[in-house]
């Protein structure tokens, strides 16, 4: 997959993936830029439990980016809440 289509999905990932995981008042940008790197990290998630990663431009890459985004939304907001 090119790294064009890499970040296309992962904004796409981390806009829903904030819909689903965020607190009130957090930042939708933010957000959608860790679904950037959420799409990687779902990719590799899946991988490691031996499920297929990312594998292009499709639904099942989208809901693999969706989980990375979510995961990764949600420990960042974990952490803030306890950091700040």
């Amino acid at each position: 997959m090119s790294l064009l289509a890499w970040i296309v999905l992962g904004l796409v990932a981390g806009f829903i993936a904030n819909r689903l995981a965020s607190q009130p008042g957090r930042g939708v940008i933010p957000d959608t830029l860790l679904g950037v790197v959420g799409a990687v990290a779902g990719g590799w998630l899946f991988s490691q439990f031996g499920m297929a990663g990312i594998t292009g431009f499709n639904l099942y890459s989208l809901l693999v980016a969706i989980v990375g985004a979510a995961l990764l939304i949600w420990v960042y907001h974990a952490i803030s809440r306890t950091l700040g």
